[in-house]
Order: C-alpha cells, then sequence, then structure tokens
C-alpha cells in the first residue's frame, strides 16, 4: 500500500514538471514577439524620420527657390505658394516628374524615389 501510494506521488510530481516545462515555451515566445514588435516600431519611426529629412532637403535644394513652404523655410515666389494648397501625393509627384504651368520637369534631375520622397514631403508640410 504504501509502495502504490508512493508511486502515485511520484506520478504526480512527474506530470507536475512536465506541466511546468510546457509552459516555459509560450512565455518565450511571447516575449520574443514583445521585442519584434518593439524593434518594427523604431525602424519605422526612424525611417519616417530620415525620409521627412529627405523630403525637405530636397525641396529645398531644388524646389525653394521658386515655392514657400513654411516647414522648409523657403520663400520663393515665382512658384505657388504651397503652404496655400490642398495637395495630394500624386498629384504632386506628376507635377514634380512632368512639370506644367511654367514649371520645369525634373523627372531626368530626380530620381522616381526622390520625386516619391519630395512628393510626400511637400503634402506632410502644406498648410
Amino acid at each position: 500500500m504504501i509502495a502504490r501510494r508512493f508511486a502515485v506521488a511520484l506520478l504526480a510530481l512527474a506530470l507536475a514538471v512536465g506541466v511546468a516545462a510546457c509552459g516555459g515555451d509560450d512565455d518565450e515566445a511571447a516575449t520574443t514577439t514583445t521585442e519584434q514588435t518593439t524593434t518594427d516600431e523604431t525602424t519605422t519611426e526612424t525611417t519616417t524620420e530620415t525620409t521627412t529629412a529627405a523630403g525637405q532637403e530636397i525641396f529645398t535644394d531644388d524646389c525653394g527657390t521658386c515655392h514657400t513652404l513654411s516647414a522648409a523655410g523657403t520663400t520663393g515666389t515665382i512658384g505657388p505658394n504651397l503652404d496655400d494648397t490642398g495637395l495630394d501625393v500624386s498629384a504632386v509627384e506628376a507635377q514634380v516628374r512632368n512639370g506644367g504651368g511654367g514649371m520645369p520637369a525634373f523627372q531626368d534631375q530626380l530620381t522616381e524615389e526622390e520625386i516619391a520622397v519630395v512628393a510626400a514631403y511637400v503634402v506632410e508640410s502644406a498648410g
């Protein structure tokens, strides 16, 4: 009888250890997911800041002599004041790429990525 109780107690202990060990893997996976999410959010913030800085630089160098845009600190008076316009990214991209209305085309001076970055910056910064 004592041997049977001992065997049952030993079996219960073995099951308890086994159950506890199984739960450990789930905790580690949750920690990894949390760390990955934090990394992704940090990367997104850094990318946005870098894109905004690049857009401002392109705008200041290539557009600011003609256009006013307060966020870029430019006061050009040849082209429209971009602070006073409601623009969308695709319209700005097309205008920068193809020119028109007195504005020269920039498709030969800027890459497609630069055009996209400056267009996003203008739309984000315009009043």
